[in-house]
């Protein structure tokens, strides 16, 4: 399904190619990357559990993200809110609104579940230019505090700054 397309940029439903093209891209990109995380999410959006999108630029991949009608993770676990989820845009593409087009294509179709969506965003310099974007975009954190390994990392508990140390943040969507 096509969700966007504006000639330049075209935000449609992930297929199986995709998820080759986005795994070589990143490796490209420096970024140890797999192609069994694209194939898990295509895997939940056949059997209806998430939305997968892929953003093209001019004919080519250029970013993806996921929307998950009822997350079973943070501090919004199966409370009936949708969760955005492995948001990117890859960084040859950067800066040409690729990433604020997924984000509000990601947001109506969660505003079609609830009134409200949140994301998790990882805290080191790598998720810099999302954690500015997430903010811009109205987003708050939920202030149960920092995640590490899919629970809440208790105060002055020892965590690695990695992919797991994450920050929970919610939008309402009117």
């Amino acid at each position: 399904m096509v969700y966007y397309e504006d000639g330049e940029i075209l935000v449609r439903d992930m297929v199986q190619g995709d998820a080759q093209i986005i795994t070589c891209e990143e490796i490209a990109q420096g970024w140890n990357q797999t192609i069994e995380k694209y194939e898990m999410r295509l895997q939940h959006q056949a059997s209806g559990r998430s939305v997968a999108l892929v953003a093209e630029y001019k004919g080519n991949v250029a970013g993806y993200v996921n929307v998950y009608q009822d997350s079973g993770n943070g501090p919004f676990a199966s409370q009936g809110y949708p969760e955005i989820v492995d948001f990117g845009v890859l960084e040859k593409y950067r800066n040409n609104g690729i990433g604020s087009r997924l984000m509000d294509i990601a947001e109506q179709i969660a505003s079609d579940y609830s009134d409200t969506v949140y994301l998790g965003v990882g805290l080191h310099s790598g998720y810099g230019s999302a954690q500015r974007m997430y903010v811009k975009r109205g987003y708050i954190p939920d202030g149960s505090g920092v995640w590490y390994h899919d629970k809440v990392c208790p105060q002055y508990e020892d965590c690695c700054n990695d992919d797991s140390l994450i920050l929970y943040l919610s939008k309402a969507l009117t």
